[in-house]
């Protein structure tokens, strides 16, 4: 196998371990999944009304990717919180809530997409009371809703919910299926591999043919 030969197959065995890794080739979670986790939810002690919530979005799974958008206000005066600082901020609460977080979501392939503060209060409401403020918006990406469920039913995050709840004011979140994504990082992977490679087989290759 000469050298560029070389390059590019090392260039698309990486881009193969990443898609294999970012991807659900599982397909829809099976009914007997989806007992599991209502079961595993309910010995949790989640409330029933949840959990029958979480159950109709489940059997009706795709098996794709989703984006959960979220619209937070933070809350300018949080409770004590136990297992945190008297007099923590909403910030830093936040912060011990996603610490424990950050690497159950990198584990299953999901991630922050967008993180922002709000620029302004609501420029558009229709139809929705309380909508007006917001402090804080962020989009997640997750693999798949098998992948979602491994993170919820996890029971050893459960305490550190109490973080995130004392942390908000209010908030709304709800799961899109996309049909233009253009920050999948399938693609962004794709197109950073396909020009560093094109460039090495262009600048490098004929110097060292010329020597």
């Amino acid at each position: 196998m000469n050298q560029r030969s070389k390059i590019w197959l090392s260039s698309a065995l990486v881009y193969a371990a990443f898609v294999f890794w970012y991807t659900d080739f599982s397909g829809p979670l099976s009914d007997t999944e989806v007992d599991q986790f209502v079961v595993t939810m309910t010995e949790n002690g989640s409330e029933p009304s949840t959990v029958a919530y979480l159950e109709t979005f489940l059997r009706n799974d795709s098996g794709r990717q989703f984006l959960m958008l979220n619209a937070l206000d933070m809350n300018d005066n949080p409770p004590d919180v136990e297992g945190a600082e008297p007099g923590e901020s909403a910030q830093q609460l936040m912060d011990r809530y996603m610490e424990h977080m950050y690497p159950e979501l990198f584990k299953r392939a999901s991630h922050p997409v967008i993180f922002g503060q709000a620029a302004y209060t609501v420029l558009d409401n229709v139809g929705i009371e309380n909508a007006e403020q917001w402090t804080d918006g962020a989009i997640f990406r997750y693999r798949s809703r098998r992948s979602f469920m491994d993170l919820v039913a996890n029971p050893n995050l459960k305490g550190r919910h109490a973080f995130k709840l004392a942390a908000l004011d209010k908030t709304i979140a709800y799961p899109i299926e996309t049909s233009i994504y253009l920050g999948d990082m399938r693609l962004i992977l794709g197109l950073i591999l396909l020009s560093i490679t094109a460039l090495l087989d262009s600048f490098l290759l004929p110097r060292k043919r010329s020597n």
